[in-house]
């Protein structure tokens, strides 16, 4: 058995960030998926683990968690990770950073929200990736401008990965699944880079992960 169960879907960004951090601390986690498609998350068992309905759950250390930036701090501080600065100004920053993609364009870009869209405008059949189109390339573009406060080297804020880099990844995977340009953008294309050479991170990738 794991030293983790992980309740995820494999296309989830939040499921996405925890992959990552579990991959960085090392540790053994056993994966039990929730079909996001097929609503599995509002079932009355999953609703017993996170009455929000929503994936990740980690179960570790004889706790249960939900929120995924909650389980990446969590795991950064007692595994020692280094995921954010130990100076409080540089590590609100770089909190604000990860969060600008985090908290502000995946949740209006998640899979209950454009499902939502879809049904509201049943005469547009490009609707979903319409809405797309409209989060994530500001968002992107507001990353890229943010990161100038930073030295990428090769990551987000600087040579070993950290919240930032957690948070974006997923964001791309999504921004490429809707086909988002984000050319424009080097800082980022260089963090990717980065990242994508990274274990921990191709170890995460949903494609590595969807369930057979």
């Amino acid at each position: 058995m794991g030293e983790a169960f992980l309740y995820d879907y494999w296309r989830s960004s939040a499921s996405y960030r925890v992959r990552i951090a579990l991959n960085l601390a090392g540790i053994e986690t056993e994966f039990v998926s929730v079909d996001l498609v097929k609503q599995a998350q509002k079932s009355p068992e999953h609703l017993a683990l996170n009455p929000q309905g929503f994936v990740p759950v980690l179960e570790i250390d004889g706790h249960s968690f939900t929120q995924s930036l909650a389980i990446v701090e969590y795991l950064d501080e007692t595994r020692s990770l280094g995921l954010l600065p130990k100076d409080p100004v540089a590590r609100a920053h770089v909190r604000a950073l990860a969060h600008s993609v985090a908290v502000d364009v995946h949740p209006v870009c998640n899979l209950q929200v454009i499902a939502h869209v879809a049904k509201l405008t049943p005469q547009n059949e490009n609707a979903r990736g319409d809405w797309m189109q409209r989060f994530i390339p500001p968002g992107l573009q507001a990353f890229e401008q943010m990161l100038t406060g930073f030295e990428q080297a090769p990551f987000c804020c600087g040579d070993s990965p950290g919240l930032a880099d957690i948070c974006l990844m997923p964001q791309l995977y999504n921004a490429d699944r809707w086909g988002t340009d984000y050319s424009d953008c080097p800082r980022i294309i260089g963090v990717r880079d980065a990242c994508a050479a990274h274990p921990a991170f191709t170890a995460a990738y949903p494609d590595q992960v969807k369930p057979a």
